[in-house]
């Protein structure tokens, strides 16, 4: 696996959370900067073997906002 997708969200109750695609894996952190830290400590944490890990970890930020009309 050369690259792994984090699909990640804001918290209705505060900060973020992310969830990668095809694997179980799922953190969350209070903002983006430590998101990314614990994104990464996670991978580490399930490809255990630098071998299988992927190479690149990407974070699809999804944000909804609610406009009046």
């Amino acid at each position: 696996m050369t690259e792994i997708v984090f699909l990640v969200e804001e918290d209705p109750d505060a900060g973020y959370t992310a969830r990668a695609l095809g694997e179980s894996i799922f953190t969350q952190a209070d903002d983006i900067e430590t998101l990314r830290e614990m994104v990464r400590d996670a991978v580490h944490c399930h490809f255990p073997d630098a071998q299988n890990r992927p190479k690149v970890i990407r974070l699809h930020i999804v944000r909804d906002e609610v406009i009046a009309s």
